[in-house]
């Protein structure tokens, strides 16, 4: 098969050469010259010079040849390096490159699809305590309507988070950047979650002027801002506690800053909980930590080209803050 793919890629090159004999022969016989043993004793010259030209040639590539006309059992049949010529060994180098990109895209399919199968595995686990939890309501002789609110809201927060999940796979395809005013996008999440608030006994004070805008997916930007307080609610566990949102000028353009009074993250957990399924200590205490919250909220900040920063002390409470270049 490497002898057939070699005399096929060097076919023209054969009939270039026969072609450039006859018309030299051709010129010398209208010169004059008319000397048959010359004649013929160019043409076996002509073809010791280029057989011997091809088998030199061929020899070179032989491996080369036979590697590519015969189909890899493993993938490293396929990344041998065999060839001997600086074409060849630029089509190798290619391949290998390409073969790296290829390994790199197929790692990523599988830690995404591994990471989306395991969040769904534990979502799917914690929404059956709101399921279980209203099943147990219904068959109460008078229905707690508060309660039964709750685990809705539960369930409707769950669904949110596996919406928001499955669309940052494609999140090129929905973003819309604006301007954003600050202040109507935070009031409008708090006025969304004050059954949240209402029923933790925390309150939230907000501190941004009016005048503030920044450049951002309103969207987006919003499921992380319900990350933020939600997060700030569910541990802070002392009623009448506050949650402070305030935002402001700094250098690097305007910071948006979610302040609690909560339980705070211990120090041996703060640099890891934006990784993906980390619930950490606190998490635990709770039991309702998918540890996807602040993971999808650093990614979205990340592709919205935001900077999010979390600072805490146990027993004082957390800032979580982003900052909006301008």
């Amino acid at each position: 098969m490497g002898l057939k793919l070699f005399i096929k890629e060097h076919f023209t090159l054969l009939l270039m050469q026969v072609l450039i004999t006859l018309i030299m022969l051709f010129l010398y016989w209208l010169d004059g010259f008319r000397n048959i043993e010359t004649a013929l004793y160019s043409i076996f010259m002509s073809i010791m010079l280029i057989t011997s030209y091809l088998v030199i040639r061929y020899m070179l590539r032989r491996r080369y040849l036979e590697k590519i006309t015969s189909l890899p059992k493993v993938m490293d049949d396929a990344l041998q390096k065999s060839a001997k010529t600086a074409e060849y060994f630029e089509t190798e180098k290619y391949m290998h490159e390409l073969y790296r990109l290829y390994q790199q895209e197929v790692q990523s399919l599988y830690v995404s699809q591994t990471r989306q199968y395991k969040f769904m595995n534990q979502w799917i686990h914690q929404m059956k305590t709101p399921i279980s939890v209203l099943e147990l309501l219904l068959q109460e002789e008078s229905l707690d309507k508060k309660s039964v609110q709750e685990e809705v809201e539960r369930i409707k927060g769950g669904l949110e988070m596996v919406l928001m999940q499955a669309r940052l796979e494609n999140f090129q395809d929905d973003l819309q950047v604006e301007r954003v005013n600050l202040k109507g996008i935070v009031t409008s999440t708090i006025n969304e979650n004050k059954r949240l608030f209402i029923t933790n006994r925390v309150f939230p004070e907000i501190s941004i002027d009016e005048e503030l805008v920044v450049m951002s997916d309103s969207k987006w930007l919003k499921f992380v801002i319900v990350q933020f307080i939600t997060n700030a609610v569910k541990y802070t566990f002392e009623e009448n506690k506050k949650i402070f949102i305030e935002a402001n000028l700094i250098e690097q353009g305007i910071s948006l800053r979610v302040v609690d009074e909560g339980i705070g993250i211990p120090k041996s957990d703060l640099s890891r909980v934006t990784k993906a399924f980390f619930t950490g200590e606190n998490g635990r205490k709770t039991g309702e930590s998918t540890g996807m919250g602040l993971y999808i909220a650093q990614e979205i900040c990340r592709r919205l080209g935001h900077e999010l920063h979390i600072s805490s002390e146990i027993g004082i409470g957390t800032t979580v803050s982003i900052i909006f270049h301008q």
